[in-house]
């Protein structure tokens, strides 16, 4: 697939590299430990909002929100039942007082502490009052500091008890908090014997899928522990990062070990891992160049947890390939006997004649193929989208229950925080009374809606002119009838900021779940086009170059994007809506994940058209190569739906059903259609490309390693050197 020159220049690093197979061994194994260790210790961000842009309206006006009034937004609700004023005023002040607690809003805000003591509620606004206590039940709005959330959540559940219920954003991502490392460790129980599984039915060596596993192992636990140079991963890249790791990086153990084992029948162990080193190489950087460009496009999302995703996983794949060329040789090296020992007859055989009955229904699928892209890309297109992680509620049964409980006494809340410059009481009175006249808009609590606009503040307790002003800005508190996000949520947010702007020209800002959510659309939507572009291009240089032929891409990648296509267009026609963030990462993964598959066909293709005709070429390149991209497939996909199973996550349980079910998509295109569209398209091909066949002819004293599971023999007296 590369030139001859790299694999030229393999043979004395292999030469070197085997002569210091102790020394890596050690070097390998004692940086696995460091990075388990130091993996422990690496920040997990499950806060969506620190990963918007620092130009986003919302992003700005959540740093004025602290600056001016000194904290964050309310992120949870807290009720309890059967609580006196007094009471309720008490237990206000318990929950200020806990670790991580930064604020605790109730009804003295607004109306103050004496006036809430001494007046009776009947003479105090009912809907002002009955949003914080209405029959016997107070309602707390709390702010929790960010990373703190599960300890404070746990104990607010402590203070108030099972009789009590605590909803919110806080809330969920304590759930997600605790579920994290779990949720890790219980996929790679699943997914480790699964592997092993597939790999044990197609390789004829008892030890060399633990090989392959070990080899691929200690890459991801370095990748682990590399992240505390940047001391924090999002709750995204924790979770899925080390297992999209595994699961991509594999193919290029078991090519490397495969060429090994062919070219071991015929020399000693050092021989034929140089050998073995200097035939894989080519392949295996191809292959990783395309993965690291499909991963690299993540890097050019302004939503900061593509970045944060792309680079840990181009990271991850360049110390696979590492591990694979440096840690892998050594290591199989000294198992040299092991291998030989625990040889074994295949259990899934090689798929010879399958090539001849899957070529017969090429034409009629690729017909197929194409009437059902144009479809399935208008499909995709039109796909509705969620972009926060609101449904983590659903999945845990306590969470699910405070929110519902909470919401039948106080009905759901969705709460915006408007600022504006403050000195004009009148321009603020008419501003609030235009907010209340527009949809959606429940309530608005201001300080003249609340107060009065006609009442100087030095009249009124400290706690009531603190809740509404600063030093620069006063903030109104809007009620929303809508859920976090969805049309009617992101129509009123831009509403709001349009009325807003028409008071106060240039200089309002507006904070809370559903303006950041609504941000996240704007910049997530931008980032669609420049991501995939950038994915394309990247991976269309790689092929470019690789196979300098202009066509050969272009059938490649329409293979893989026709597949893409078809995933995510199920959404559309079945009405269901992804999280943006899913779609638009497994865009990219599904992409540069398997790329390869197509890639390893066309290359076993073009060079078996050396010698056959091209329907005969192309029976031997599937019946020669289906079991290995089946095997690589299979790995895929069940990490994929590992992942979904695993998950109470929402965006990873996503992720994980369209990296798994893409990856089928994809592998059908690759088996089913691809052959048919290098047959047909066989003369443009030659004609485009630069240098037929693209790989020199294996020399005849040395046997073809294709990408397959190598036939069982016993291995042949090696030659004396």
């Amino acid at each position: 697939m590369l030139s001859s020159a790299a694999a030229q220049f393999m043979k004395p690093i292999a030469s070197r590299i085997l002569k210091h197979r102790k020394t890596l061994l050690i070097l390998f194994l004692v940086l696995a430990v460091l990075g388990a260790f130091v993996s422990q210790l690496v920040t997990v961000n499950y806060n969506m909002v620190d990963y918007l842009p620092e130009d986003a309206q919302s992003t700005k006006a959540i740093a004025l929100l602290q600056t001016e009034f000194g904290g964050e937004l309310p992120n949870a609700r807290v009720m309890v039942a059967d609580v006196s004023i007094p009471d309720a005023l008490a237990l206000k002040e318990k929950l200020t007082a806990l670790t991580g607690v930064t604020a605790v809003t109730w009804l003295d805000d607004v109306t103050g502490r004496s006036a809430l003591l001494t007046q009776p509620l009947s003479a105090l606004d009912t809907a002002t009052t009955q949003a914080y206590y209405k029959d016997g039940a107070a309602l707390f709005s709390v702010t929790i500091q960010s990373g703190m959330e599960k300890d404070a959540v746990a104990a607010i559940q402590s203070l108030i008890g099972k009789d009590g219920a605590i909803s919110g954003e806080a809330v969920n991502t304590a759930s997600a908090q605790r579920l994290s490392y779990t949720e890790v460790v219980g996929a790679m129980l699943i997914l480790v014997p699964l592997i092993l599984l597939i790999l044990l039915l197609t390789t004829s060596s008892w030890i060399e899928p633990l090989l392959y596993l070990l080899s691929i192992g200690v890459a991801v636990l370095i990748n682990m522990g590399t992240n505390g140079i940047q001391g924090e991963v999002s709750f995204i890249t924790q979770t899925v990062s080390p297992i999209l790791q595994l699961a991509v990086s594999l193919d290029y153990a078991i090519f490397l070990l495969h060429s090994y084992q062919a070219y071991r029948t015929r020399y000693e162990p050092l021989e034929a891992m140089q050998r073995a080193m200097k035939k894989a190489l080519p392949a295996i950087a191809a292959s990783a160049a395309t993965t690291i460009f499909g991963f690299l496009a993540l890097v050019f999302m302004r939503f900061g947890i593509g970045p944060n995703l792309g680079l840990n996983l181009v990271k991850g794949v360049g110390l696979s390939f590492l591990s694979v060329m440096l840690f892998l040789p050594s290591l199989a090296v000294l198992c040299d006997s092991l291998l030989t020992k625990t040889r074994h007859r295949r259990i899934i055989p090689e798929l010879k004649t399958i090539g001849r009955k899957l070529t017969r229904v090429g034409i009629p699928l690729l017909i197929l193929a194409v009437v059902a892209v144009v479809p399935c890309y208008l499909a995709q297109s039109q796909t509705n989208f969620q972009y926060g992680n609101s449904d983590l509620a659903a999945t845990a049964s306590q969470t699910g229950r405070d929110t519902a409980a909470i919401d039948e006494r106080f009905g759901s809340e969705n709460a915006l925080v408007l600022m504006v410059p403050n000195g004009d009481a009148g321009r603020e009175a008419e501003l609030s009374e235009a907010l209340a006249q527009l949809p959606h808009i429940t309530q608005v609590v201001s300080y003249a809606s609340a107060v009065g606009s006609s009442l100087p503040q030095s009249y009124l307790e400290p706690e009531v002119t603190q809740t509404f002003s600063s030093a620069h800005y006063t903030r109104m508190i809007l009620y929303l009838d809508t859920a976090d996000e969805g049309a009617q949520a992101f129509t009123a947010v831009q509403s709001v900021l349009d009325t807003a702007g028409r008071y106060y020209s240039g200089d309002t800002w507006l904070a809370g779940q559903s303006a950041t959510l609504y941000d996240m659309k704007n910049v997530l939507s931008v980032d669609t086009r420049s991501v995939n572009l950038y994915a394309l291009l990247g991976i269309f240089f790689v092929l470019l170059v690789t196979y300098r032929s202009l066509s050969l891409p272009i059938l490649l990648l329409f293979t893989i994007e026709s597949a893409i296509w078809m995933n995510l267009s199920l959404a559309y026609f079945t009405g269901q809506s992804y999280n943006y963030i899913g779609y638009l990462v497994v865009s990219t993964v599904q992409l540069g994940s398997t790329v390869d598959y197509a890639i390893l066909l066309a290359d076993r293709y073009l060079g078996n058209r050396r010698k056959l005709e091209k329907h005969e070429a192309m029976k031997k390149a599937l019946g020669d190569n289906l079991l290995a991209i089946l095997t690589s497939a299979a790995i895929l996909s069940s990490a994929g739906f590992v992942l979904a199973a695993t998950s109470n996550n929402s965006i990873v349980v996503e992720l994980g059903t369209l990296l798994g079910r893409g990856t089928l998509f994809s592998l059908g295109m690759v088996t089913l259609v691809l052959p048919a569209l290098l047959t047909t398209f066989d003369t443009l091909i030659r004609k485009t490309t630069l240098r037929q066949g693209l790989r020199k002819k294996p020399l005849e004293e040395e046997p073809e390693v294709s990408g397959s599971t190598p036939p069982l023999a016993v291995p042949k007296p090696a030659k004396k050197h």
